[in-house]
């Protein structure tokens, strides 16, 4: 008989499990209340988009096009990408459904992403990220409110302390044409001390040199023209709007001057949160405002601001998972008694109670198999006098039996 191979879970993938999946949820949870709370809207996307998507929205030399996106032909012999963001797809949906009548737009959405990179410590080739977007507001109002949601959710998560607010401006059209033109004189100047990448970026993308971490690139990039002097008096103002924002909502945030994003349609707003607790990659929430792209993209010249956020990585600093506690655990002690606690189940299930039942093994250990479960309430169900007997007993003290009780009532003699 021929041997079964074991199956093998793909390198670069993971599967949640026990305290990693409850720290994974309480993202998701905390994450969805406070989206509530901003009056953020939910939106789901398709996995998958056609290719240019992401090539014109990311840039045809940036790292995630040119090397880690999982791009196929399908049957038809178009050519499909699987997600590796959500701006992109919800910018193509902003254009074809027609959400234009329906701007400012305050969206959220979660899911999985894919990009084939190294596998490292919280990064994984399918992970998954938590994205909130405005768009259709120009005001640096909306930077705000989205840099405010993201210091609450990092507050309610409990992960705050340690995470810094790293902050710039890019300007508007005029200042970065100004910065940009003075950059690339700067870098041309030391074109052969650069590395090969940033030698190539130096044609397409000579903004990304800036956060190169190749040591060959770190005295050239930290020895370049800042923006500061290339702000218009505008550009200045919105930067200012936004500082001033924060501060009065109490977000604390540190300037970066050297915090950059390389694509042309990106304006003004630059931020990531990070933290030294995840090693060299500690950037945890990034993002930014992104006023050209929906009109790179085919759309109406259309402002837009927004960040992401890996949940692994969220999940990651979350020193204690939340331990989930049922309400009920039903001890059958007579197998006469099975069908009574099928009812009993349906009947706490309906009234909003978690619950399950041990009807298995030995009658005799059930009990003592439920007393070891993490529930507020445990019910004993057996029979005596061939009459049903249901017992309810509390943990800690509590009064939750109460209810239990109410709900129950009348089942024994049913």
């Amino acid at each position: 008989m021929a041997r079964i191979e074991t199956p093998k879970r793909i390198r670069g993938t993971q599967d949640i499990f026990g305290d990693e999946q409850r720290r994974f949820a309480t993202v998701l949870e905390k994450f969805d209340w406070v989206r509530r709370l901003y009056c953020f809207q939910r939106v789901e996307i398709p996995v998958f988009e056609a290719t240019g998507v992401f090539a014109r929205s990311m840039g045809e030399t940036s790292d995630v096009v040119s090397k880690e996106m999982y791009t196929f032909e399908d049957r038809g012999g178009d050519s499909i990408t699987l997600r590796p963001e959500f701006t992109a797809g919800i910018a193509r949906a902003f254009i074809t459904e027609g959400w234009q009548q329906h701007a400012p737009m305050k969206l959220v959405t979660s899911g999985a992403v894919f990009r084939y990179e190294r596998p490292q410590k919280g990064r994984f080739r399918q992970f998954h990220q938590i994205d909130a977007e405005i768009i259709g507001a120009a005001e640096p109002a909306a930077d705000v409110e989205l840099l405010v949601l993201a210091d609450q959710l990092l507050h309610e998560l409990g992960i705050a302390e340690g995470v810094t607010l790293q902050l710039n401006t890019l300007g508007d059209a005029e200042t970065r044409d100004a910065w940009r033109t003075a950059l690339v004189a700067h870098f041309e100047k030391h074109r052969e001390e650069l590395s090969e990448d940033s030698q190539t970026r130096l044609e397409k993308n000579p903004l990304r040199i800036l956060d190169s971490k190749d040591p060959r690139d770190r005295p050239i990039a930290d020895s370049a023209p800042g923006i500061d002097a290339f702000l218009t008096e505008e550009a200045g103002a919105f930067f200012k709007a936004v500082t001033d924002g924060l501060d009065a909502a109490g977000v604390a945030w540190t300037r970066n001057a050297r915090l950059v994003r390389g694509l042309d349609y990106y304006r003004h707003t630059a931020f990531e949160f990070v933290t030294d607790r995840l090693g060299a990659q500690g950037t945890v929430l990034a993002g930014g405002r992104y006023d050209g792209l929906i009109g790179s993209l085919g759309g109406p010249e259309t402002p837009g601001v927004g960040w992401a956020a890996g949940v692994e990585r969220l999940a990651m600093l979350i020193d204690e998972p939340v331990t989930e506690q049922q309400d009920v655990i039903i001890a059958i002690e007579d197998d006469r008694a099975i069908g009574t606690g099928f009812r009993a189940l349906k009947l706490l299930r309906e009234n909003g109670l978690s619950a399950d039942m041990i009807a298995t093994g030995s009658p005799k250990k059930r009990y003592d198999k439920a007393a070891k479960i993490l529930a507020t309430t445990l019910v004993a169900i057996g029979v005596r006098d061939d009459k049903i007997v249901v017992n309810t007993r509390a943990a800690k003290a509590s009064d939750a039996h109460v209810r239990v009780e109410e709900v129950l009532r009348g089942l024994a003699t049913a």
